[in-house]
């Protein structure tokens, strides 16, 4: 019963150390050096070739290496077996700290001080206090929750919305189509923190962004996309800052990664870049995970956190 490690675009080493320290006695396998395919039963998964994995005769079941599951279902030739995504409190964590951090950067004017500063010049902006900034979650799962939580304890006003209504203490909550709207006329930062999936493809667009609160506290409306690059229309963010329908943008996932070198959000004085970096899974947070589930499978308990491959998440 081999666990085959398959992640492209991180570091499969730190996984392959953590699931050998802390199961010494299990089969470890790092591809491409997968031995015999048919020894594999489980696969800790990230951006694999496509088809690698239905070459796995005798897989069981495919574990995500981090939140996100688009990175396996794109795959047409992806068995039909039970995909579990990564639900990881460190990782929570830090997708919160990513987000309060970006939003007292913005609901402080930094961008604006960091070209004062540039300039030399000693200069005071009007600085709202936080109760009058009003910040938006686009996508209320455990990392949007925790996030809501944490600006509301900072005395933002916040709001959240997703599909399905959620109920969490403090935070109003919007839900589905008819909805939407209603919520982003409300938010002066939003944050985007939705799965990718057929339906939010591309949904952070012009029309969506021309939708944020023009009457804010702050000299615009702000967007925070910490979920995923294809959620966002790099274009149309670009003219959005350009002609003032957007004040300014931190952005950490993106169309293509890296980010092309020529790409223009590089330079932009009201953007700020981050390499993919709001949320990194651990290797021994993710080997701990991966392995509680198996024994649980193993021993004929159910799996949690299961991938919906209809909803794509």
């Amino acid at each position: 019963m081999a666990i085959i490690i398959v992640c492209t675009g991180l570091v499969p080493e730190r996984y392959d150390r953590a699931l050998r320290a802390l199961a010494p006695e299990r089969d470890i396998r790092l591809w491409p050096d997968h031995g015999a395919k048919e020894d594999a039963h489980y696969a800790l998964a990230w951006n694999p070739p496509a088809g690698e994995l239905a070459e796995y005769e005798n897989l069981r079941v495919i574990f995500s290496a981090g939140a996100g599951v688009e990175h396996l279902l794109g795959d047409p030739a992806l068995p039909d077996l039970p995909i579990v995504r990564l639900v990881d409190a460190n990782l929570t964590i830090r997708m919160g700290e990513y987000v309060v951090l970006h939003v007292l950067l913005h609901h402080r004017r930094m961008l604006e001080y960091t070209e004062l500063q540039r300039a030399k010049t000693w200069r005071l902006l009007s600085q709202p206090a936080a109760e009058e900034v009003r910040v938006g979650i686009l996508g209320l799962g455990e990392l949007g929750a925790d996030s809501a939580r944490k600006l509301s304890q900072l005395g933002f006003q916040v709001a959240g919305w997703s599909r399905s209504k959620k109920e969490i203490a403090g935070i109003e909550s919007f839900a589905g189509e008819a909805e939407l709207d209603a919520f982003l006329a409300r938010t002066d930062i939003l944050v985007a923190l939705l799965p990718l999936t057929p339906a939010t493809t591309g949904v952070l667009d012009r029309a969506l962004l021309a939708k944020l609160a023009r009457d804010g506290a702050l000299p615009g409306p702000v967007l925070i996309n910490a979920g995923r690059g294809g959620l966002q229309v790099e274009a149309d963010i670009l003219s959005a800052l350009d002609d003032g329908a957007l004040w300014a943008a931190s952005l950490d996932v993106f169309e293509s990664e890296p980010l092309p070198a020529a790409s223009p959000l590089w330079a932009h004085p009201r953007v700020v870049v981050t390499p993919h970096n709001a949320s990194i899974s651990e290797g021994p947070a993710v080997a701990a995970y991966m392995l509680e589930q198996i024994a649980a499978f193993e021993a004929g308990d159910p799996l949690t956190n299961l991938v919906d491959q209809k909803r794509s998440y």
